[in-house]
């Protein structure tokens, strides 16, 4: 069997729809050979209109390298953990999963000694108005960076910690999960060191990392150096031109490439049902 699938590049240099797949069948190596190189290629997948069991999604996501559970284990599913509930929806009075996780540009597991490969959504329910995620591009970003910019870049270290750097208000709707201090020692959560310009573990291709979300500052440097370096580099990397929007329909997966990529949630009206099944894949620790 080849690789049957209609590929639709945005144009905008990032992103992809994939139409013509299901992944409620399976995925012959040389398929999914073809969306790997797609999402090395895009960084951004959409792949639209599929009709999965929560086990089923989890087996696809497994392709990608070996599942993390979210650090908020109150939020996992009842029965796979390595899925994450992202949800406004209550139940009894109670939210059945995270609602408003990731509202600013962040990389998933940054805060982690090894980190994310692909994070992969898989939309249930989808609200009348919003629920969109926003990526941008950090090897595209890099690439148009001064030559002087990334001689400085290049050798340095991002400080990372659990958290939005720009936002450490523990009462903020983006603090609004503070972790336990279970949680804590169970993931072993403190400051862990990636450099700032990360070569892809694949591709090989360069890209800032991370440069916004849980980087609290830089090895060696003044922490007002740093952060002024950090969200410089962060101001250009999100700028339009290298922003990608996801619009979900009922049934899309969309997955992407942590190695090159920062992302935000965008909110929604909490009586504006959303639900979706999260998946996050870390890379091989080297």
């Amino acid at each position: 069997m080849g690789a049957m699938f209609d590929l639709r590049p945005s144009g905008t240099g990032t992103g992809a729809d994939l139409h013509g797949l299901d992944l409620s069948q399976a995925i012959d190596d040389v398929t999914f050979e073809a969306i790997r190189d797609a999402l090395h290629e895009h960084r951004v997948l959409a792949i639209r209109a599929q009709r999965l069991e929560a086990p089923r999604f989890l087996d696809f996501a497994r392709r990608f390298g070996r599942p993390e559970p979210h650090v908020l284990d109150q939020y996992h599913h009842p029965k796979l953990p390595e899925i994450l509930i992202l949800s406004n929806v209550r139940r009894d009075g109670q939210p059945i999963g995270l609602a408003d996780g990731g509202t600013y540009w962040h990389t998933d597991y940054s805060y982690l000694d090894v980190p994310a490969r692909a994070t992969l959504l898989y939309s249930i329910t989808v609200p009348k108005a919003g629920g969109d995620t926003l990526f941008a591009d950090q090897a595209r970003a890099y690439d148009d960076l001064p030559e002087h910019a990334k001689a400085r870049i290049e050798p340095l270290v991002g400080l990372h910690l659990y958290g939005n750097r720009d936002d450490l208000d523990p009462a903020s709707r983006e603090k609004a999960h503070p972790l336990g201090d279970a949680q804590i020692a169970k993931r072993d959560i403190r400051v862990v060191r990636h450099p700032l310009v990360r070569r892809h573990p694949v591709t090989g291709r360069k890209a800032l990392y991370a440069v916004s979300g849980s980087s609290i500052g830089i090895d060696g440097m003044d922490d007002a150096e740093a952060l002024d370096l950090l969200r410089s580099l962060a101001a250009h990397s999100t700028q339009p031109r290298y922003q990608h929007r996801v619009k979900y329909g009922i049934g899309d997966v969309v997955v992407w490439d942590n190695a090159a990529m920062l992302h935000s949630a965008t909110l929604t009206d909490p009586d504006d049902p959303r639900t979706l099944l999260r998946v996050t894949t870390k890379e091989a620790a080297s």
